[in-house]
């Protein structure tokens, strides 16, 4: 059975390509769908398309609304989201993106470090499987696809 995924959260790290790599060496047939991931263009685009802002606010607020269009249009698309929390910054997105997955009834798996158990009990709770690796989730993607 072929998936769309959605891979959601922290970019400060080589996650995605972990389990892009596993799926391909797996040879699952999954499509993978992801943010733009370069800090810079996705902190950018509102001043770079619509014009530089002279408060922080506005500049963030257009970014996240034109950032918005791709994760939402993306995770509407997707059967199941992956969403990674990572320990190094606050990725409040990630949280936003669960739910927003969950609201739409598309299954999320969770992936964070076992420290961050605790402050995320009540995103866990709403995930289907909580996972600490990219190993993990390339595991439980291959079990559901067997035939």
């Amino acid at each position: 059975m072929a998936y769309t995924i959605y891979l959601s959260g922290e970019i400060h790290s080589d996650w995605r390509e972990q389990i892009k790599q596993g799926i391909a060496d797996a040879n699952l047939d999954i499509e993978v769908l992801t943010p733009i991931t370069d800090h810079d263009d996705s902190d950018n685009v509102g001043d770079v398309i619509l014009g530089t802002e002279e408060k922080p606010f506005w500049k963030d607020h257009k970014a996240a609304k034109i950032n918005a269009l791709r994760t939402q249009s993306y995770i509407s698309r997707s059967d199941i989201v992956v969403v990674r929390f990572g320990d190094k910054y606050r990725q409040w997105n990630a949280a936003l993106d669960a739910g927003l997955a969950n609201g739409l009834g598309i299954p999320v798996i969770v992936m964070h470090d076992e420290a961050l158990t605790h402050p995320l009990k009540e995103v866990d709770a709403a995930a289907y499987a909580v996972t600490e690796t990219p190993q993990q989730v390339v595991e439980i993607l291959s079990y559901i696809s067997k035939a």
